[in-house]
């Protein structure tokens, strides 16, 4: 943990900042988050940021995202099979269970 990183964590939790309770994805460490923008007070990295194509339509919309969250399901149960880590695994499943929910929603509204 660098001196720099810890200085701006500390500043940015005296501006309003917030420790998250989840970890850094890539070093396991604490991370603070401040208008939308986490930190990790070890490595220093940021969880990648990935672009949401916009549909034209509201039910094109609907149907996209429920094809991407579909994908994401079967991206994310074959991670679950690889995995050994009894903590991971419960992430996993605790995002697999949120997908679900999220997926009866969107066709509960269709």
């Amino acid at each position: 943990m660098s001196k720099g990183l810890t200085k701006k964590a500390a500043e940015m939790l005296l501006n309003g900042g917030t420790l998250l309770s989840e970890h850094c994805p890539y070093c396991k460490g604490v991370r603070v988050m401040k208008d939308g923008h986490a930190l990790c007070i070890s490595c220093g990295r940021e969880p990648e940021k990935k672009d949401i194509p916009k549909e034209k339509t509201q039910q094109g919309a609907k149907s996209t995202l429920e094809e991407t969250l579909e994908k994401k399901l079967e991206s994310i149960s074959k991670e679950l099979e690889q995995e050994n880590n009894h903590e991971k695994q419960q992430e996993i499943l605790k995002s697999i269970n949120l997908l679900l929910e999220t997926i009866e929603k969107i066709k509960k509204k269709q």
